[in-house]
């Protein structure tokens, strides 16, 4: 099986495009940019509920933990949620009728109490892709365009492989992949 693809900015606006176009636009292009700008793996995202977002406060967290029964290999951690997503985040919530803290964040077809299996979220992602032409790409994807942008802007590998859980920073460096565009700005550091 072929290793998931990094996410060029091209192909993520394609992908953002073909989501604008389809029905739950608004929550498929949440689901797919906190898999782009925060690292979390198809079986956290699916697993998020409100409760884990929202503070006491009804407002948008900066932070969420996931406990270590959450999270992939048992290690606990949190995730760090950027201004812009915060926002997507606070827009999408808006539209939310119901706001008990143990819904789904997002939910499926089936209803607001219906959460997606990490299978079948892994599976619309991979039609999502297909649908918009971007080849090679998987649920995977996106955890690898968010390390390889950190890893691209001079993000240390050991931050990297905090922000997405690895315990060993040998497991982070099989998601970055190198282009020219980045070999090209690291020798002209020089």
């Amino acid at each position: 099986m072929a290793t998931a693809k990094s996410l060029t900015p091209a192909e993520l606006e394609k992908v953002l495009s073909h989501i604008a176009q389809h029905p739950n636009a608004e929550r498929n292009r949440l689901m797919l940019m906190i898999g782009v700008m925060a690292g979390l793996r198809v079986g956290e995202i699916s697993g998020l509920t409100l409760g884990d977002v929202l503070d006491a406060d009804g407002k948008v967290r900066s932070e969420i933990y996931l406990a270590s029964h959450r999270v992939k290999h048992g290690n606990a951690r949190t995730i760090f949620l950027n201004t812009r997503i915060q926002q997507e985040l606070t827009k999408f919530i808006a539209t939310k009728i119901l706001r008990d803290e143990h819904l789904p964040l997002f939910s499926t077809h089936r209803g607001v109490r219906c959460s997606f299996s990490p299978n079948t979220l892994a599976q619309h992602f991979y039609w999502l892709f297909k649908n918009a032409g971007v080849k090679g790409a998987s649920s995977h994807s996106c955890r690898k365009t968010f390390l390889t942008s950190l890893a691209s802007q001079g993000v240390s590998v050991f931050v990297l492989a905090s922000l997405a859980g690895h315990k060993s920073i040998t497991t982070t460096q099989r998601y970055i992949t190198t282009n020219d565009d980045v070999k090209r700005k690291a020798v002209e550091l020089v």
